[in-house]
């Protein structure tokens, strides 16, 4: 059987690197789509597409936390 404590360490730990993997992401896509906005004003639909897309890391990673704590 599984320690008590372990189930929330997994789950804290599931979450946590989709959030600091998604915040990596976005801060290099937002860098670079500011730069091309400011070059290029008719990306911004673009960029505003490729800047939620890491947002699924941190969603996934509260669906594994949200599946090891009911295990």
């Amino acid at each position: 059987m599984v320690d008590e404590w372990a189930k929330p360490i997994g789950a804290a730990l599931a979450f946590l690197a989709g959030a600091i993997a998604t915040g990596w992401a976005q801060s290099r896509i937002g860098t670079a789509g500011a730069g091309t906005i400011a070059e290029k004003p008719d990306t911004a639909g673009v960029l505003i597409i490729m800047e939620a897309i890491p947002e699924t890391m941190t969603i996934l990673g509260f669906v594994v936390a949200a599946i090891i704590m009911l295990m």
